[in-house]
């Protein structure tokens, strides 16, 4: 089964979870995502693989046209439910692909794009799409789960993502974002960073996976070494994972031309 297929299937099965899970709905990166798309007027947003909608839902109060856009039918679905739910009734739900935007050239002063990038078969694509619907000095807000910059700890966290969630491809390191969108022609303005703690039942319990793969995770972590369970702050109690911490990083890119 390709990306797209798992992607599709996956978030189908478990819809509505992310319009109720806590990572989703709040934390101080979408509080500050919504601050830097508000630093402007702008009347025209695209937030890309919207899921549950948090970030149109946050953002639909302040502009004239939204388009939450997803390529998955019942998570669209559910995020229509909860944003009119909440009497927003001009925003617009949108089925498509990342990879493939169904919208005229320069469309959009705001594109967003919060915690999805990391299922992307090809994150290149998705930047170049999301240049081409920018206005000119337009703005591209990103946040996504980041790896770290050494390969040794970058690939502990892919495996252990992939693991938990076939639909996962791969989350970019920092550097990696910066190159890419630099690569298409975006201006970086600027890089926050924020920790990540996952409380572990919740992490995995959202993916519906079986007991056997919650034990190889569980093995994967424990018999991880000394360097690695530091790096990701893994809490143990009893032979189980309690807790690790990742990070997540807000990118704001300028199209200038």
């Amino acid at each position: 089964m390709d990306i797209k297929k798992q992607v599709m299937q996956q978030f189908g099965q478990h819809a509505s979870k992310y319009v109720s899970s806590q990572t989703h709905a709040k934390g101080k990166d979408l509080d500050l995502l919504v601050m830097l798309a508000l630093s402007e007027n702008h009347s025209s947003v695209l937030d890309i693989a919207t899921g549950g909608g948090h970030v149109a839902n946050a953002l639909a109060p302040y502009a004239k046209q939204i388009i939450a856009y997803d390529m998955t039918p019942e998570i669209l679905a559910s995020a229509e439910s909860f944003i009119t739910g909440n009497g927003h009734q001009h925003v617009r739900f949108v089925e498509g692909d990342a990879e493939q935007l169904p919208f005229a050239d320069q469309s959009f002063d705001i594109v967003t794009c919060r915690i999805a990038a990391h299922h992307f078969p090809n994150v290149h694509s998705f930047i170049q799409e999301s240049y081409r619907v920018l206005k000119r000095n337009g703005r591209l807000l990103i946040i996504d789960n980041v790896a770290p910059e050494s390969d040794l700890l970058d690939q502990f966290y892919n495996t252990v993502e992939k693991k938990r969630d076939p639909s996962h491809n791969r989350a970019f390191k920092k550097g990696e974002w910066m190159h890419s969108l630099e690569s298409i022609g975006f201006t970086i303005e600027s890089m926050y960073t924020f920790p990540k703690t996952f409380a572990f039942d919740e992490w995995f319990k959202r993916m519906g996976q079986s007991e056997q793969v919650r034990q190889e995770l569980t093995q994967l972590m424990l018999e991880a070494p000394y360097e690695t369970k530091h790096y990701f702050r893994i809490q143990t109690s009893r032979e189980q994972i309690v807790s690790f911490r990742g990070q997540s990083a807000l990118i704001q890119a300028k199209k200038e031309v």
